[in-house]
């Protein structure tokens, strides 16, 4: 058995920030519809984090 375990939550948080930041530029460069998908997607990953705890 491994002494130290990743932290899934890590990989999880840094994929949500990333989704985030591409969602936020999209609606800067005026792809609204890239935009709702990219939210969509970060706040899958938010539920996860939630169930995780």
């Amino acid at each position: 058995m491994p002494l130290f375990k990743r932290d899934p939550r890590k990989k999880l948080q840094k994929s949500y920030h990333q989704k985030l930041e591409a969602a936020m530029h999209a609606m800067r460069n005026g792809d609204i519809r890239t935009n709702a998908e990219l939210t969509a997607e970060a706040e899958a990953i938010k539920a996860q984090l939630d169930q995780l705890g």
